[in-house]
């Protein structure tokens, strides 16, 4: 087990996270980079993405942050975004699986192309990232993959047949890798996150729908802490997965949901 000393909680470490954009992904990689990371930023959103990335730079010093324009679903891309990751930052020690989509339907209103949809974004995405880091991830251990499912991973609504399904199989697959890991022999360590209702973009349509008021007051009625989380609730947790500190965690679920999973 490394030596943890004072300072900041992942220096010298470097990051690919997906999704980053906004929201939990763009949080994350702000806070890992605040914590001594260098970090790579992806999203399909390119605009987005690199303006984060500069922010950082601005922040942190030039050479802190890259970014590119990345589908998830696309496995050559997956494979020439890595490498350029790998190049760009020396190295890759941390995954982080944050890209995905929120989509409410019942099991008989949902249309398979849709369902296909989900999927691909919020699952096949997670594969295809564990499946080609894992090569870099061998030379930079310990390393570590920390996947972004959801509280709708564990606890099911029948309003999200494919999302519950799509977040449930990101964490079976996380257990998956990090079984696999261990028995390797390798020190990569894979764990889930599973936060509740966070305001970011994924919720942000039932504020539209709703108002801000009552939105509020529908998404916090079944959360014992009684409010919203922020994006830096579900970082923080990232970059404890993300750091040293976390060297005998794998195969584990964190949820960041207020207390829902426990009522």
């Amino acid at each position: 087990m490394p030596t943890l000393v004072p300072g900041p909680r992942v220096a010298g470490k470097k990051a690919f996270i997906t999704g980053a954009a906004r929201g939990l992904g763009e949080a994350t990689a702000r806070l890992l980079a605040a914590h001594g990371a260098k970090v790579f930023l992806t999203d399909i959103d390119a605009e987005t993405v690199g303006a984060v990335a500069r922010a950082i730079d601005a922040e942190h010093g030039a050479g802190t942050a890259f970014a590119a324009t990345h589908d998830v679903r696309d496995e050559a891309q997956w494979e020439e975004t890595l490498a350029a990751a790998n190049q760009a930052l020396g190295g890759l020690s941390i995954l982080v699986n944050n890209a995905g989509i929120g989509v409410q339907a019942r099991v008989e209103q949902i249309a398979l192309e849709e369902w296909h949809r989900v999927m691909a974004i919020n699952l096949d995405s997670v594969f295809l990232g564990c499946k080609h880091a894992l090569r870099y991830l061998r030379e930079s251990q310990p390393a570590s993959i920390v996947n972004i499912s959801s509280i709708a991973g564990i606890v099911a609504d029948g309003q999200y047949a494919a999302y519950n399904t799509s977040k449930a199989g990101v964490m079976m697959l996380t257990k998956s890798v990090a079984l696999d890991c261990a028995q390797q022999g390798l020190d990569i360590r894979c764990n889930s996150v599973h936060p509740g209702f966070v305001r970011t973009a994924i919720v942000q349509p039932y504020f539209d729908k709703h108002g801000e008021a009552e939105a509020t007051r529908k998404l916090t009625k079944h959360i014992p802490m009684k409010r919203l989380g922020k994006p830096d609730d579900v970082a923080y947790c990232v970059l404890y997965l993300a750091s040293d500190e976390s060297a005998f965690v794998t195969g584990s679920e964190f949820k960041v949901d207020g207390g829902i999973s426990a009522a």
